[in-house]
């Protein structure tokens, strides 16, 4: 697995600019955000209610690691 919950959001979104939609499909629309810049995948994803699991599987599926 590549992608992982603890992660920060820019850290990935940096590196995999395929994953947006996937974080905005999810619920995830504050990419651009200040709490985006610090919080890693699993605090955003709870922060929006969004299932951890399912989200990082979406996100790796993208980068062709799942």
């Amino acid at each position: 697995m590549t992608i992982t919950k603890d992660m920060s959001i820019m850290e990935v979104v940096t590196k995999y600019p395929d994953t947006v939609p996937v974080f905005m499909n999810s619920g995830m629309g504050c990419i651009g955000c200040a709490a985006a810049h610090f919080e890693n995948i699993e605090q955003g994803a709870s922060a929006h209610g969004i299932d951890i699991d399912q989200l990082i599987a979406g996100l790796n599926e993208v980068v062709g690691e799942n």
